[in-house]
Protein backbone atom coordinates (compact mmCIF):
# COMPACT_ATOMS: atom_id res chain seq x y z
CA UNK A 1 0.00 0.00 0.00
CA UNK A 2 1.67 3.22 -0.91
CA UNK A 3 1.83 6.13 1.60
CA UNK A 4 -0.87 8.64 1.33
CA UNK A 5 -0.41 12.09 2.39
CA UNK A 6 -4.01 13.75 3.79
CA UNK A 7 -4.98 17.16 3.03
CA UNK A 8 -3.91 19.04 6.11
CA UNK A 9 -1.56 21.94 7.36
CA UNK A 10 0.69 18.82 9.24
CA UNK A 11 4.13 18.33 7.86
CA UNK A 12 3.70 14.47 6.24
CA UNK A 13 5.91 14.25 3.96
CA UNK A 14 7.76 10.92 6.41
CA UNK A 15 4.59 9.35 5.86
CA UNK A 16 6.27 5.41 5.48
CA UNK A 17 5.38 2.00 5.76
CA UNK A 18 7.04 -0.12 8.36
CA UNK A 19 6.45 -3.72 10.07
CA UNK A 20 4.56 -2.60 13.05
CA UNK A 21 1.13 -1.86 13.62
CA UNK A 22 0.88 1.84 14.77
CA UNK A 23 1.25 5.42 14.23
CA UNK A 24 4.12 7.13 15.36
CA UNK A 25 5.17 10.77 15.68
CA UNK A 26 8.88 12.23 16.29
CA UNK A 27 8.76 15.81 17.63
CA UNK A 28 11.26 18.21 15.70
CA UNK A 29 10.84 21.59 16.88
CA UNK A 30 7.90 23.17 19.55
CA UNK A 31 5.94 23.96 16.50
CA UNK A 32 6.19 21.02 13.94
CA UNK A 33 5.45 17.38 14.25
CA UNK A 34 6.90 14.99 11.54
CA UNK A 35 4.12 12.09 11.64
CA UNK A 36 4.43 8.30 9.94
CA UNK A 37 1.40 6.26 9.54
CA UNK A 38 2.15 2.29 9.47
CA UNK A 39 0.11 -0.53 9.19
CA UNK A 40 0.63 -4.07 8.51
CA UNK A 41 -1.12 -7.60 7.24
CA UNK A 42 -1.62 -10.10 9.90
CA UNK A 43 -0.74 -13.43 8.20
CA UNK A 44 -2.12 -15.18 11.59
CA UNK A 45 -5.64 -13.77 10.90
CA UNK A 46 -6.14 -14.65 7.43
CA UNK A 47 -8.58 -17.92 6.82
CA UNK A 48 -6.40 -19.77 3.99
CA UNK A 49 -9.27 -22.19 4.24
CA UNK A 50 -11.57 -20.12 3.28
CA UNK A 51 -9.53 -19.06 -0.63
CA UNK A 52 -9.51 -15.36 0.17
CA UNK A 53 -8.59 -13.43 3.42
CA UNK A 54 -10.93 -12.22 6.13
CA UNK A 55 -11.75 -9.50 8.00
CA UNK A 56 -9.75 -8.75 10.71
CA UNK A 57 -9.53 -6.53 13.67
CA UNK A 58 -8.39 -3.61 14.53
CA UNK A 59 -7.03 -1.68 10.98
CA UNK A 60 -5.11 -4.80 10.00
CA UNK A 61 -6.94 -6.06 7.29
CA UNK A 62 -6.69 -9.11 4.54
CA UNK A 63 -6.63 -9.29 1.04
CA UNK A 64 -10.65 -9.39 0.86
CA UNK A 65 -11.32 -6.08 2.83
CA UNK A 66 -8.91 -3.46 0.74
CA UNK A 67 -10.56 -0.95 0.42
CA UNK A 68 -12.53 -1.21 3.97
CA UNK A 69 -8.90 -1.02 5.72
CA UNK A 70 -7.44 1.62 3.18
CA UNK A 71 -10.56 3.93 3.79
CA UNK A 72 -10.33 3.65 7.82
CA UNK A 73 -6.34 4.36 6.83
CA UNK A 74 -7.00 7.82 5.73
CA UNK A 75 -9.01 8.76 7.93
CA UNK A 76 -7.37 7.65 10.97
CA UNK A 77 -4.85 9.59 9.06
CA UNK A 78 -6.81 12.70 9.31
CA UNK A 79 -7.48 12.21 12.61
CA UNK A 80 -3.93 12.41 13.50
CA UNK A 81 -3.28 15.73 11.23
CA UNK A 82 -6.20 17.61 12.72
CA UNK A 83 -5.87 16.30 16.75
CA UNK A 84 -2.49 15.52 17.49
CA UNK A 85 -1.47 19.13 17.79
CA UNK A 86 -4.66 20.43 19.78
CA UNK A 87 -3.84 17.05 22.06
CA UNK A 88 -0.07 17.57 22.99
CA UNK A 89 -0.49 19.94 25.86
CA UNK A 90 -3.15 17.86 27.20
CA UNK A 91 -1.34 14.74 26.83
CA UNK A 92 1.91 16.22 28.35
CA UNK A 93 -0.07 17.64 31.20
CA UNK A 94 -2.02 14.33 31.97
CA UNK A 95 0.59 11.72 32.35
CA UNK A 96 4.00 14.14 32.47
CA UNK A 97 5.25 13.44 28.59
CA UNK A 98 4.12 10.99 25.88
CA UNK A 99 5.00 7.62 27.60
CA UNK A 100 2.56 5.47 28.12
CA UNK A 101 -0.22 7.01 25.62
CA UNK A 102 -1.44 4.36 23.77
CA UNK A 103 -4.46 6.43 22.03
CA UNK A 104 -5.28 9.68 20.64
CA UNK A 105 -9.00 11.38 20.30
CA UNK A 106 -10.03 7.94 21.10
CA UNK A 107 -8.32 5.81 18.27
CA UNK A 108 -6.93 2.55 19.64
CA UNK A 109 -4.35 2.03 17.25
CA UNK A 110 -2.70 5.36 17.30
CA UNK A 111 0.56 5.43 19.44
CA UNK A 112 2.84 8.08 20.13
CA UNK A 113 6.75 7.18 20.78
CA UNK A 114 8.80 9.22 23.53
CA UNK A 115 9.09 12.53 22.73
CA UNK A 116 12.31 14.36 22.77
CA UNK A 117 12.02 17.32 25.54
CA UNK A 118 14.69 19.47 23.78
CA UNK A 119 13.89 22.55 21.74
CA UNK A 120 15.43 21.06 18.86
CA UNK A 121 16.43 17.43 17.74
CA UNK A 122 20.35 16.30 18.67
CA UNK A 123 22.39 17.21 15.53
CA UNK A 124 23.81 14.24 13.67
CA UNK A 125 27.54 14.04 12.86
CA UNK A 126 28.64 15.59 10.14
CA UNK A 127 30.59 13.78 7.37
CA UNK A 128 34.79 14.78 7.66
CA UNK A 129 35.93 16.37 4.86
CA UNK A 130 39.42 17.14 3.88
CA UNK A 131 39.80 20.65 5.65
CA UNK A 132 38.52 18.88 8.47
CA UNK A 133 41.61 16.70 8.37
CA UNK A 134 44.16 18.47 6.99
CA UNK A 135 44.03 21.95 6.62
CA UNK A 136 45.96 23.81 3.74
CA UNK A 137 46.80 27.21 4.80
CA UNK A 138 48.19 29.60 2.01
CA UNK A 139 51.83 30.10 1.30
CA UNK A 140 53.22 26.97 3.10
CA UNK A 141 52.12 28.31 6.45
CA UNK A 142 51.77 25.35 9.10
CA UNK A 143 52.00 23.03 6.53
CA UNK A 144 53.33 19.61 7.13
CA UNK A 145 56.07 18.91 4.96
CA UNK A 146 57.87 15.47 4.81
CA UNK A 147 61.51 14.67 3.82
CA UNK A 148 64.27 12.06 3.89
CA UNK A 149 67.11 12.49 6.65
CA UNK A 150 67.37 14.38 9.63
CA UNK A 151 67.43 18.44 10.85
CA UNK A 152 70.32 19.71 8.95
CA UNK A 153 69.73 17.70 5.85
CA UNK A 154 69.70 18.99 2.55
CA UNK A 155 66.41 18.11 1.73
CA UNK A 156 65.13 20.14 4.88
CA UNK A 157 66.56 23.24 3.17
CA UNK A 158 64.40 22.07 0.03
CA UNK A 159 61.51 21.83 1.86
CA UNK A 160 62.44 25.48 3.45
CA UNK A 161 62.60 27.01 0.46
CA UNK A 162 59.27 25.72 -1.33
CA UNK A 163 57.09 25.96 1.51
CA UNK A 164 58.69 28.83 4.11
CA UNK A 165 57.30 28.45 7.65
CA UNK A 166 56.39 25.04 7.47
CA UNK A 167 56.67 22.04 9.90
CA UNK A 168 59.33 19.99 8.41
CA UNK A 169 58.76 16.39 9.36
CA UNK A 170 62.04 14.39 9.07
CA UNK A 171 61.46 10.47 7.34
CA UNK A 172 64.56 7.87 7.56
CA UNK A 173 63.60 6.50 4.62
CA UNK A 174 62.36 8.02 0.97
CA UNK A 175 59.23 5.31 1.65
CA UNK A 176 58.37 6.66 4.51
CA UNK A 177 57.96 10.37 3.54
CA UNK A 178 55.40 8.88 1.13
CA UNK A 179 53.64 6.75 3.06
CA UNK A 180 53.71 10.13 5.65
CA UNK A 181 51.56 12.16 2.88
CA UNK A 182 49.09 9.20 2.15
CA UNK A 183 48.26 8.28 5.83
CA UNK A 184 47.87 12.46 6.57
CA UNK A 185 50.31 12.88 8.34
CA UNK A 186 52.01 14.91 6.49
CA UNK A 187 50.31 17.79 4.07
CA UNK A 188 53.49 17.41 1.31
CA UNK A 189 56.86 15.96 0.96
CA UNK A 190 60.02 17.07 -0.58
CA UNK A 191 62.21 15.07 -2.51
CA UNK A 192 65.46 14.63 -4.43
CA UNK A 193 65.01 12.89 -7.94
CA UNK A 194 68.29 14.62 -9.65
CA UNK A 195 71.33 15.85 -8.96
CA UNK A 196 73.83 17.86 -11.68
CA UNK A 197 76.71 15.78 -10.90
CA UNK A 198 75.44 12.83 -9.40
CA UNK A 199 72.42 12.01 -11.80
CA UNK A 200 69.00 10.81 -11.32
CA UNK A 201 68.04 9.61 -7.52
CA UNK A 202 66.06 6.06 -9.28
CA UNK A 203 65.05 5.53 -5.95
CA UNK A 204 62.42 7.57 -6.17
CA UNK A 205 61.42 7.37 -9.39
CA UNK A 206 60.50 3.77 -8.26
CA UNK A 207 58.65 5.16 -5.56
CA UNK A 208 56.85 7.61 -7.84
CA UNK A 209 55.09 4.73 -10.53
CA UNK A 210 54.30 2.99 -6.59
CA UNK A 211 52.38 5.23 -4.95
CA UNK A 212 49.68 7.56 -6.38
CA UNK A 213 51.12 11.02 -4.95
CA UNK A 214 50.96 14.30 -7.71
CA UNK A 215 54.21 15.96 -8.36
CA UNK A 216 52.94 19.69 -7.85
CA UNK A 217 55.92 21.63 -7.78
CA UNK A 218 59.63 21.44 -8.08
CA UNK A 219 62.68 23.29 -6.29
CA UNK A 220 66.38 23.18 -6.94
CA UNK A 221 68.81 23.84 -4.21
CA UNK A 222 72.51 24.62 -4.69
CA UNK A 223 74.29 22.30 -3.07
CA UNK A 224 77.84 23.39 -1.06
CA UNK A 225 79.27 20.81 0.73
CA UNK A 226 81.58 21.11 4.18
CA UNK A 227 83.88 18.70 5.57
CA UNK A 228 82.92 19.16 9.32
CA UNK A 229 84.60 17.37 12.65
CA UNK A 230 84.24 17.75 16.03
CA UNK A 231 85.68 21.19 17.95
CA UNK A 232 89.63 21.01 18.13
CA UNK A 233 90.61 18.31 15.62
CA UNK A 234 92.75 18.65 12.45
CA UNK A 235 92.53 17.55 9.15
CA UNK A 236 95.90 15.59 10.06
CA UNK A 237 94.22 13.43 12.37
CA UNK A 238 91.18 12.02 10.18
CA UNK A 239 91.13 8.63 9.52
CA UNK A 240 87.72 8.43 7.62
CA UNK A 241 84.97 10.79 6.23
CA UNK A 242 81.71 9.58 5.93
CA UNK A 243 78.60 11.17 4.30
CA UNK A 244 75.84 10.40 1.65
CA UNK A 245 77.45 8.16 -1.45
CA UNK A 246 76.60 11.09 -3.53
CA UNK A 247 78.39 13.80 -1.57
CA UNK A 248 81.42 11.55 -1.41
CA UNK A 249 81.33 11.30 -5.11
CA UNK A 250 81.08 15.00 -5.51
CA UNK A 251 84.01 15.86 -3.59
CA UNK A 252 86.18 13.09 -4.46
CA UNK A 253 88.46 15.06 -6.22
CA UNK A 254 88.70 18.08 -3.83
CA UNK A 255 89.57 15.55 -1.17
CA UNK A 256 92.83 14.10 -3.07
CA UNK A 257 93.71 17.33 -3.51
CA UNK A 258 93.62 18.42 0.34
CA UNK A 259 95.79 15.14 1.00
CA UNK A 260 93.30 13.40 2.84
CA UNK A 261 94.19 9.60 2.79
CA UNK A 262 90.99 8.31 4.38
CA UNK A 263 88.38 5.53 4.14
CA UNK A 264 85.39 6.96 2.40
CA UNK A 265 82.44 5.16 4.02
CA UNK A 266 78.67 5.78 3.00
CA UNK A 267 75.76 6.51 5.44
CA UNK A 268 71.79 6.97 4.85
CA UNK A 269 72.71 10.94 4.47
CA UNK A 270 74.58 14.26 5.14
CA UNK A 271 73.16 15.19 8.26
CA UNK A 272 72.73 11.82 9.47
CA UNK A 273 76.90 11.61 9.27
CA UNK A 274 77.47 14.87 11.27
CA UNK A 275 75.17 14.25 13.82
CA UNK A 276 76.84 9.88 14.02
CA UNK A 277 79.91 11.83 15.08
CA UNK A 278 78.49 13.95 17.53
CA UNK A 279 76.42 11.21 19.51
CA UNK A 280 80.00 9.00 19.51
CA UNK A 281 82.14 11.53 19.95
CA UNK A 282 84.53 10.57 17.30
CA UNK A 283 87.80 12.69 16.85
CA UNK A 284 88.73 10.11 13.96
CA UNK A 285 85.90 10.89 11.21
CA UNK A 286 85.44 13.87 9.47
CA UNK A 287 81.38 14.63 7.77
CA UNK A 288 80.55 16.15 4.48
CA UNK A 289 77.27 17.95 5.24
CA UNK A 290 76.00 21.50 5.16
CA UNK A 291 77.01 24.59 7.57
CA UNK A 292 73.40 23.95 8.94
CA UNK A 293 74.76 21.00 10.40
CA UNK A 294 77.92 22.03 11.99
CA UNK A 295 75.78 24.35 13.58
CA UNK A 296 72.87 22.05 14.64
CA UNK A 297 75.44 19.73 16.03
CA UNK A 298 78.45 21.63 17.45
CA UNK A 299 80.90 20.61 15.00
CA UNK A 300 83.37 22.60 13.51
CA UNK A 301 84.10 23.54 9.79
CA UNK A 302 87.26 22.28 8.35
CA UNK A 303 86.83 23.26 4.50
CA UNK A 304 84.41 24.88 3.33
CA UNK A 305 83.08 24.50 -0.66
CA UNK A 306 84.80 21.21 -1.05
CA UNK A 307 82.28 20.42 -3.78
CA UNK A 308 84.23 19.88 -6.70
CA UNK A 309 82.03 21.35 -9.27
CA UNK A 310 80.25 24.71 -8.89
CA UNK A 311 77.45 24.02 -10.66
CA UNK A 312 76.13 21.31 -7.88
CA UNK A 313 72.42 21.69 -7.77
CA UNK A 314 69.69 18.93 -6.82
CA UNK A 315 66.43 19.16 -8.19
CA UNK A 316 63.77 18.14 -5.27
CA UNK A 317 59.98 17.42 -6.78
CA UNK A 318 57.22 18.76 -4.11
CA UNK A 319 54.21 15.79 -3.81
CA UNK A 320 50.84 16.01 -2.74
CA UNK A 321 47.60 13.39 -2.71
CA UNK A 322 46.00 15.76 -4.90
CA UNK A 323 47.02 17.55 -7.92
CA UNK A 324 47.13 20.92 -8.90
CA UNK A 325 45.20 22.62 -11.69
CA UNK A 326 47.59 23.55 -14.69
CA UNK A 327 47.69 26.77 -15.74
CA UNK A 328 49.14 28.54 -18.84
CA UNK A 329 50.43 32.06 -16.90
CA UNK A 330 53.34 31.12 -16.45
CA UNK A 331 56.11 28.59 -17.30
CA UNK A 332 54.91 24.67 -16.34
CA UNK A 333 56.75 21.25 -16.86
CA UNK A 334 54.96 18.06 -17.06
CA UNK A 335 55.97 14.93 -16.16
CA UNK A 336 55.00 11.62 -17.88
CA UNK A 337 56.03 7.72 -17.16
CA UNK A 338 55.09 5.37 -20.15
CA UNK A 339 55.41 1.86 -21.90
CA UNK A 340 55.22 -0.89 -24.41
CA UNK A 341 54.46 -3.98 -25.15
CA UNK A 342 56.66 -4.12 -27.59
CA UNK A 343 59.92 -2.46 -26.09
CA UNK A 344 61.78 0.70 -26.99
CA UNK A 345 60.58 0.50 -30.54
CA UNK A 346 58.11 2.69 -30.29
CA UNK A 347 60.36 5.55 -28.25
CA UNK A 348 61.16 7.25 -31.48
CA UNK A 349 57.20 8.09 -32.03
CA UNK A 350 56.77 9.13 -29.10
CA UNK A 351 59.69 11.69 -28.91
CA UNK A 352 58.35 12.67 -32.34
CA UNK A 353 54.83 13.59 -30.88
CA UNK A 354 56.84 16.17 -28.84
CA UNK A 355 58.89 17.35 -31.71
CA UNK A 356 56.43 18.18 -33.99
CA UNK A 357 54.18 20.58 -31.96
CA UNK A 358 57.99 22.18 -30.40
CA UNK A 359 57.58 20.90 -26.90
CA UNK A 360 61.00 20.66 -25.42
CA UNK A 361 61.75 17.70 -23.15
CA UNK A 362 64.33 18.75 -20.02
CA UNK A 363 64.68 14.90 -19.42
CA UNK A 364 64.49 10.93 -20.08
CA UNK A 365 65.06 8.40 -17.96
CA UNK A 366 64.64 4.09 -18.24
CA UNK A 367 64.27 2.32 -15.45
CA UNK A 368 63.65 -1.31 -15.54
CA UNK A 369 59.92 -2.85 -15.80
CA UNK A 370 59.77 -4.68 -12.92
CA UNK A 371 56.64 -6.44 -13.89
CA UNK A 372 57.99 -7.83 -17.16
CA UNK A 373 61.62 -7.12 -16.90
CA UNK A 374 62.82 -9.51 -19.94
CA UNK A 375 60.67 -10.01 -23.02
CA UNK A 376 61.27 -13.29 -25.10
CA UNK A 377 61.34 -13.07 -28.78
CA UNK A 378 61.45 -16.92 -30.25
CA UNK A 379 62.73 -17.16 -34.07
CA UNK A 380 62.90 -20.63 -35.39
CA UNK A 381 65.70 -19.69 -37.81
CA UNK A 382 67.47 -18.04 -34.96
CA UNK A 383 66.62 -18.87 -31.51
CA UNK A 384 64.96 -17.14 -28.39
CA UNK A 385 65.97 -13.58 -28.51
CA UNK A 386 66.27 -11.75 -25.14
CA UNK A 387 65.57 -7.74 -24.67
CA UNK A 388 65.17 -5.94 -21.87
CA UNK A 389 62.01 -3.74 -20.33
CA UNK A 390 61.78 -0.22 -19.52
CA UNK A 391 59.62 2.04 -18.34
CA UNK A 392 60.56 5.78 -19.37
CA UNK A 393 59.92 9.23 -17.67
CA UNK A 394 59.94 12.48 -19.51
CA UNK A 395 59.38 15.79 -18.49
CA UNK A 396 58.79 18.28 -20.79
CA UNK A 397 58.04 22.51 -20.98
CA UNK A 398 54.58 22.73 -21.31
CA UNK A 399 51.31 22.75 -19.53
CA UNK A 400 48.42 19.93 -19.57
CA UNK A 401 46.00 22.77 -19.55
CA UNK A 402 47.83 24.14 -22.97
CA UNK A 403 46.22 22.02 -26.51
CA UNK A 404 49.30 21.29 -27.96
CA UNK A 405 50.35 19.69 -24.57
CA UNK A 406 47.04 17.59 -24.73
CA UNK A 407 47.09 16.49 -28.62
CA UNK A 408 50.91 15.33 -27.50
CA UNK A 409 49.68 12.93 -25.02
CA UNK A 410 46.57 11.90 -27.04
CA UNK A 411 48.92 10.87 -29.81
CA UNK A 412 51.85 9.45 -27.33
CA UNK A 413 48.96 6.81 -25.76
CA UNK A 414 48.22 5.20 -29.83
CA UNK A 415 51.72 4.03 -29.04
CA UNK A 416 51.90 2.90 -25.55
CA UNK A 417 50.48 0.22 -23.66
CA UNK A 418 51.21 2.32 -20.27
CA UNK A 419 51.32 6.11 -19.94
CA UNK A 420 50.62 8.00 -16.35
CA UNK A 421 50.63 11.45 -15.92
CA UNK A 422 52.64 12.41 -12.58
CA UNK A 423 52.31 16.25 -12.54
CA UNK A 424 51.70 19.28 -14.30
CA UNK A 425 53.42 22.05 -12.16
CA UNK A 426 55.31 25.40 -12.29
CA UNK A 427 58.84 25.42 -13.16
CA UNK A 428 61.62 27.01 -10.64
CA UNK A 429 62.52 29.69 -12.20
CA UNK A 430 64.33 31.40 -9.03
CA UNK A 431 67.58 32.99 -10.29
CA UNK A 432 70.80 31.28 -10.58
CA UNK A 433 73.28 31.25 -7.38
CA UNK A 434 75.70 28.75 -8.09
CA UNK A 435 77.87 27.65 -4.94
CA UNK A 436 81.23 28.74 -4.59
CA UNK A 437 83.94 26.03 -4.86
CA UNK A 438 87.41 25.88 -4.32
CA UNK A 439 90.02 26.85 -6.86
CA UNK A 440 91.79 24.59 -8.88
Amino acid sequence: MKSLTPSSPMDLKSITRTPALGWTHNRVSPARLIVRCVSRYDSANVDSSSGGATAMTGHNFGAGNVGRARHEWQSACAILASKVVSQQQDTEKSSGGADGISAVNGHPTLDLVPVNKSNSPAPLPKPLSIADLSPAPMHGSQLRVAYQGVPGAYSEAAAGKAYPNCEAIPCDQFEVAFQAVELWIADRAVLPVENSLGGSIHRNYDLLLRHRLHIVGEVQLPVHHCLLALPGVRKEYLTRVISHPQALSQCEHTLTKMGLNVVREAVDDTAGAAEYIAVNNLRDTAAIASARAAELYGLQILADGIQDDSGNVTRFVMLAREPIIPRTDRPFKTSIVFAHDKGTSVLFKVLSAFAFRNISLTKIESRPHRNRPIRLVDDANVGTAKHFEYMFYIDFEASMAEPRAQNALAEVQEFTSFLRVLGSYPMDMTPWNPSSSRED
